[in-house]
């Protein structure tokens, strides 16, 4: 979402496949009407890619995906590039953006130039800590094992308590290697992330997680660390610059499809 334009082609089909602003169109080609249509579309497309509802920041980055599409695919008609594509919006959209890329030029940046880039965008480069983890997984019902069928089963494994039950026979080990914080949070939460990074590696302990809003409990072991390492410019000239030529052109080619879009009227009808 931090570049909406390097998306919309890819979205482009799946968003907004119905053009709803027909009617509008007809009455007045200069005015642009983002209605209540714009906004269920893009909930409903976020939704079912997302597994849940955008954010008031998500929903203005798809609104102006779809503005910078309805922009192009009007100056392409006017252009008269849907000649012999009258009925597929994408290609038409296609060509007025292939348009407006041509008229700008690779950006040239200096050494100083990209030596700032970099340092601004360390976190790209940089490479994180990285975890290797173990999770031994105890059968039990739908809703997973409880706290307390854990907690003795974690007991179990650092020597400390009796199998019981078979516990120990019922149970199958996952195995992750090299799994960044970012991962870890994606995959299991802040709290966990925090607990695992923090505990003694080599002991099993029972951590909980969320999980479709409810509690997880499971028995994790921390195996290995691999500290951070900041990231040497030199060895990644090449890469930086490529990075930030291709962001550079990115701005320019937004700013030239705002510029377009000020020769329309924009009107918000959507529902917010």
């Amino acid at each position: 979402m931090r570049e909406p334009l390097l998306h919309f082609l890819l979205l482009g089909g799946l968003l907004f496949a119905v053009d709803h602003v027909l009617v509008g169109r007809a009455d007045d080609p200069r005015v642009i009407v983002m209605d209540a249509a714009v906004d269920k579309e893009a909930r409903d497309t976020f939704r079912a890619a997302r597994g849940r509802e955008p954010d008031a920041k998500e929903l203005e980055a798809l609104r102006q995906v779809w503005l910078s599409n309805e922009v192009l695919y009007r100056e392409g008609r006017a252009l008269q590039l849907d000649q012999g594509d009258p009925s597929i919006r994408e290609r038409v959209i296609f060509k007025a953006l292939s348009m407006v890329e041509a008229n700008l030029k690779p950006p040239a940046a200096d050494d100083a130039e990209l030596r700032r880039w970099f340092e601004a965008h360390r976190d790209k480069y940089d490479e994180p800590a990285r975890y290797d983890f173990q999770e031994a997984v105890l059968a039990a019902d739908a809703n997973g094992p409880d706290e307390a069928a854990v907690r003795a089963f974690v007991a179990t494994l650092n020597g400390g308590g009796a199998a019981g039950a078979g516990n120990d026979a019922r149970a199958g080990l996952r195995v992750y290697k090299g799994r960044p914080h970012a991962n870890l949070v994606q995959s299991y939460g802040v709290d966990f992330a925090k607990a695992l990074e923090a505990g003694p590696v080599g002991e099993w302990r029972a951590l909980a997680t969320r999980e479709n809003g409810r509690e997880v409990w499971r028995a994790m072991r921390l195996e290995a660390v691999a500290p951070a390492r900041a990231a040497a410019f030199e060895p990644l000239r090449n890469v930086v610059r490529q990075d930030w030529i291709d962001t550079t052109l990115a701005e320019r080619r937004s700013a030239a499809i705002k510029a377009l879009a000020t020769r329309y009227t924009i009107r918000s009808e959507a529902a917010r």
